[in-house]
């Protein structure tokens, strides 16, 4: 059996559509889409909370057997600058699909980072990059063991969230949410919106007001 490379599909959104999503955390995005599209948060960023780099960019998905990691292999020639690679290893936890020599690449191609439904290595070389986010199930010393088998391109199953080529991922300390076309242009506007409520709630909490007050509260019974 060999790797089957899928011709990428055409781009459905546009760089402005894109753009208008990069200050949007994740907690804004899951709740506007009420978790749709939410990644299992069993995956997690390498790096601690507070120091991890937003992942934002389009998926560029591979499915992997593992332990083989040859769809990973061939990604690494097509993927471009700005894209994110999505990896579906199916949750396997007993073997790698990426580490530092092939993380390395993809950061010097300007690839926008990573996800891993399943494991990854060399975790304190990935993991001390600070413009280069790394998501991933698991940690393991393990290597693959053959580069025969997999996809590339073609829609995946990540943390129980199917992401295809193209969709829009987010990134962050919370957690990770894929966006298809329609809904990054179906839920921008409330996005944005939520995002000047909140900046008013946190000004209007700091001018003294309260929270009854803030968030339009009913009177409390006093007991």
């Amino acid at each position: 059996m060999t790797v089957t490379l899928h011709a990428p599909p055409p781009s459905d959104l546009t760089p402005a559509e894109i753009a208008r999503w990069v200050r949007v955390p994740t907690t804004i995005a899951v709740d506007l889409v009420l978790g749709a599209g939410q990644i299992d948060t069993a995956i997690r960023p390498l790096r601690p909370a507070g120091l991890q780099p937003k992942l934002f960019g389009q998926a560029f998905t591979v499915r992997c057997e593992a332990p083989d990691f040859g769809a990973v292999l061939h990604a690494l020639d097509v993927i471009e600058r700005g894209q994110v690679l999505v990896i579906d290893a199916g949750g396997h936890c007993d073997t790698a699909m990426i580490g530092d020599i092939l993380g390395g690449h993809l950061r010097n191609k300007g690839v926008a980072g990573l996800i891993c439904d399943g494991a990854i290595r060399d975790a304190g070389t990935l993991g001390g990059w600070d413009d280069f986010p790394v998501f991933s199930r698991w940690i393991t010393p393990r290597g693959p063991i053959s580069a025969e088998r997999g996809a590339v391109n073609l829609p995946v199953v990540i943390g129980g969230c199917l992401v295809a080529p193209g969709d829009l991922v987010i990134g962050d300390d919370d957690g990770l949410v894929a966006l298809s076309p329609q809904a990054v242009r179906t839920f921008i506007a409330g996005a944005e919106a939520k995002l000047t409520r909140e900046a008013e709630l946190i000004s209007a909490l700091a001018s003294g007001k309260s929270a009854a007050d803030v968030f339009g509260l009913e009177v409390a019974i006093r007991s």
